[in-house]
C-alpha cells in the first residue's frame, strides 16, 4: 500500500509523526511524507524512519485564496502522479487543501485527523465569525469523502457535530493526540529536590508553545508578574518559536513581558527535553488544544502541569492527581495553583510521577500509532494489501 502522510511542517511531522510513519514502513508499506520545503533537518529525521519526501507550497497562516488554491493545485499533481492507495492528513490547511485534492484525484481511501480548532474557531470577533463560517464551509466540502476523522477530544467532535461538518459516511475515530515516545522523553529527576520533599535549588515553571495570544502567554506573564513580588527567586520560562500573521504574539511584546519582571524567553529548539529536565512543572494556559503534545512529554519525563479547563487540555490533566486544571484566561487562578508548587514541592514528586504512569497508560506513542493504524484498517504487511499494489 502506498501512503501519503500530509502536514503544514516537516519539523511537526518529524516531532510528533515519526513513530507513525516507522510503523508504517515496517508493516511493509511505502510512505511519502509531503510537507513545504525549508527544514532539511526534519526531512532526515522521517527518512531514517522509512520515507521517501515530496514538497508543496503552503502559507500555514495567510488567508490569501490565490495562494490556498495554488496549494491545492500543487498536491493535485502530487495525488495524481503518485496515485496513493491512503491519504492521512493532519492540522487544518493541509486536512482541508489535501482533503480537497484527495477527492478530485480520486485518492481510494482518504483520513484526516484533527490536531486542534486554531483562530478560525475562537469566534470572539466579529471577523472571527466570519472566518469560522468559511472555515465550517470549507471543512464541511474537505471532509465529505473522508472515510474517517479523527479528533482528540470530546470537545472538537461536539463542535464539528453542531456545525454540520462531518459527511454522512465519515466515521468519527479517537485518537490520544499524537501520543509521546515515552522511551525517548524518559523521567529524569528533579532538580534539587530532596528525598524529603526540600527544593535545594529556585522552582521552574516552564511553557513550551508557539507566540500565540491563544496559548495563554499574556496570562502567564501577569501570573509570572503577580509571583515574582511573593517569591522572587522562582523563574518562569518561556520556550517556543516565533509565529507570524492572525493571533501572533510579537517578540516586542515578549520583551516587554520580559522588562516588565517574570517570564524568561529562551527562544526556540529542536529538543526540548533539556529544558523540560531543568524545570520543575509544565504549565500550558491555552484557551484550547487538540492534545497538548508539550504535556504529554512533560509527564513522560516525570513533571507535574498546570493547564486550563478547556477543551483538550483537560484530556491530560487529572485535577489534584498529575497537576491542576485553573479556569480559561484567568492569571490570577494560574498563580495560586503555580504558588501551591512553591509551598509544598513535595507536590512536584508525586504528581510529577502520576503523570509518567499516565504517559506510559494512556498517551505511549507506540500504542497511539497502532491504534491508528488499526482504526484506518491498514494491513499489517503487504501481503494481506487488498488494492495489489
Amino acid at each position: 500500500m502506498k501512503i501519503i502522510v500530509l502536514g503544514n511542517q516537516a519539523r511537526s511531522m518529524s516531532n510528533f509523526w515519526s513513530v507513525l510513519v516507522r510503523h508504517m514502513f515496517r508493516a511493509g508499506h511505502e510512505v511519502i511524507c509531503c510537507t513545504p520545503p525549508g527544514d532539511p533537518g526534519a526531512e532526515a529525521v522521517l527518512a531514517a524512519q522509512g520515507a521517501r519526501l515530496q514538497h508543496y507550497p503552503l502559507d500555514r497562516k495567510g488567508l490569501n485564496p490565490l495562494n490556498d488554491l495554488r496549494t491545492t493545485g500543487a498536491l493535485l499533481r502530487i495525488f495524481k502522479n503518485e496515485k496513493p492507495d491512503l491519504l492521512f492528513a493532519s492540522t487544518i490547511k493541509p486536512v482541508i487543501y489535501g482533503g480537497i485534492a484527495a477527492r478530485v484525484a480520486g485518492v481510494p481511501h482518504s483520513y484526516a485527523t484533527i490536531t486542534g480548532l486554531g483562530y478560525a474557531f475562537e469566534a470572539d470577533s466579529l471577523f472571527k465569525k466570519c472566518v469560522n463560517r468559511l472555515s465550517a464551509l470549507l471543512y464541511r466540502t474537505a471532509l465529505s469523502a473522508a472515510e474517517g476523522v479523527f479528533f482528540q477530544n470530546e470537545d472538537d467532535i461536539a463542535t464539528f457535530q453542531k456545525a454540520g461538518i462531518l459527511g454522512p459516511k465519515a466515521r468519527i475515530l479517537r485518537a490520544r493526540g499524537t501520543g509521546v515516545d515515552t522511551a525517548r522523553f524518559a523521567p529524569t529527576p528533579l532538580p534539587g529536590l530532596t528525598d524529603d520533599g526540600t527544593l535545594t535549588e529556585p522552582p521552574v515553571f516552564l511553557l513550551v508553545a508557539r507566540l500565540l495570544e491563544a496559548k495563554g502567554l499574556s496570562e502567564y506573564a501577569e501570573a509570572a508578574h503577580e509571583l515574582k513580588a511573593r517569591h522572587p527567586q522562582a523563574r518562569f520560562l518561556l520556550l517556543g518559536p516565533e509565529e507570524q500573521g492572525l493571533g501572533s504574539v510579537s517578540l516586542e511584546q515578549v520583551r516587554q513581558w520580559q522588562d516588565h519582571g517574570g517570564i524568561e524567553y529562551l527562544g526556540e529548539t529542536r529538543d526540548v527535553r533539556p529544558y523540560i529536565s531543568a524545570a520543575h512543572v509544565m504549565v500550558l494556559p491555552s484557551w484550547r488544544e487538540g492534545t497538548p503534545t508539550s504535556i504529554m512529554e512533560g509527564m513522560s519525563m516525570g513533571r507535574a502541569a498546570i493547564v486550563t479547563d478547556a477543551p483538550g487540555c483537560r484530556e491530560v490533566v487529572r485535577n489534584g492527581h498529575n497537576g491542576y486544571l485553573v479556569p480559561l484566561r484567568d492569571p490570577k487562578a494560574l498563580a495560586s495553583a503555580m504558588e501551591a508548587f512553591i509551598l509544598r514541592p513535595e507536590l512536584m514528586a508525586s504528581m510529577g510521577a502520576a503523570g509518567r504512569q499516565m504517559a506510559l497508560n494512556d498517551f505511549d506513542a507506540e500504542k497511539v500509532a497502532d491504534g491508528i493504524l488499526e482504526d484506518m484498517h491498514v494491513p499489517a504487511s503487504p501481503e494481506s494489501d487488498s488494492t495489489g499494489r
